[in-house]
């Protein structure tokens, strides 16, 4: 059903996938963690989860359960280069790598039950995401703001994780793949095994990709002053619109303009481009990803 190759993971690791139709188009991208060779826990967009279970359920062989456990957990994420040491003030001495995970018990908190932590995120940062029980969740946010507090961490929310992905180049679903945006077109085949026997949109893909996307996914780095939002239009120098804005912010690190867009694939790395904001073109340039550098690992 997913696109990357689930025998290239075992049990503690994670595997980032994109989940599509039969026509490639993204029903949502997904973390699949494998806890045993019999036993995958799924992490997909909240907003997404109801339909991914359901297609999931639908097309499950006989022998195969698919349970839709959305409402039993939390997902609580502690980034940045001072996440480990968070860990470390609560007794916990992980050593996890990259897309891997564990259950264990918080020393002292034992009584908030067995919390899966993952060596996951989508902020580009060193950092974890933590899965209490739904039950346990608001003692857990309590004791972890009590510690990130005395290393002068701060809370954040969507906002600010979205301005960390945009400067990581990192997708988001509804901007940079959808139904109507390929894995192909939004240069995610990286994420794509086309030598699996078979997957859910894998003809589809295969097609598009041999024939070459209509548009393709770049990176925008701003050279005038101005905010790029989606849904704006990028043109070239010349004046012509050869793509649209999908994801737009101020880069805190850059001080800058960022954006992520869709464009005629013949726009290249380097190209000048404008981008019409509000009625004035700003100039920008199309630029490698990410926009600052990963600290992930």
């Amino acid at each position: 059903m997913v696109t990357n190759d689930l025998n290239r993971i075992a049990p503690g690791s994670a595997q980032y996938n994109l989940f599509c139709n039969d026509a490639g188009g993204v029903i949502d991208d997904l973390i699949v963690y494998e806890f045993a060779a019999d036993d995958i826990f799924i992490i997909p967009n909240a907003s997404n989860c109801a339909q991914v279970a359901a297609d999931l359920s639908a097309s499950a062989p006989s022998g195969i359960e698919v349970k839709n456990i959305h409402q039993q957990y939390a997902v609580l994420a502690v980034q940045g280069p001072d996440s480990n040491k968070v860990m470390q003030n609560l007794g916990l001495n992980l050593d996890l790598e990259y897309m891997s995970f564990t259950k264990t018990l918080l020393p002292n908190f034992e009584a908030l039950g067995e919390i899966i932590i993952c060596r996951t995120g989508y902020s580009g940062e060193f950092g974890y995401e933590l899965l209490p029980t739904w039950e346990s969740a608001e003692s857990l946010w309590k004791i972890l703001l009590s510690e990130i507090s005395k290393l002068d961490g701060r809370v954040c929310g969507l906002g600010a994780r979205d301005t960390l992905r945009t400067e990581m180049g990192y997708p988001l679903h509804g901007h940079e793949l959808s139904l109507e945006i390929s894995p192909v077109e939004a240069s995610a085949n990286w994420a794509v095994v086309y030598s699996k026997a078979d997957f859910r949109g894998k003809r589809a893909l295969e097609s598009e990709k041999a024939a070459g996307p209509k548009r393709s996914l770049r990176a925008l780095k701003c050279i005038d002053r101005g905010i790029p939002r989606a849904g704006m239009s990028v043109l070239d120098l010349e004046g012509k619109v050869i793509g649209e804005v999908t994801s737009g912010t101020f880069s805190p690190t850059l001080k800058i303009g960022i954006a992520l867009a869709l464009l005629n694939p013949m726009a290249k790395l380097d190209d000048q481009v404008q981008i019409d904001i509000r009625g004035r073109l700003s100039q920008a340039q199309i630029v490698k990803a990410p926009f600052v550098e990963s600290h992930v690992r």
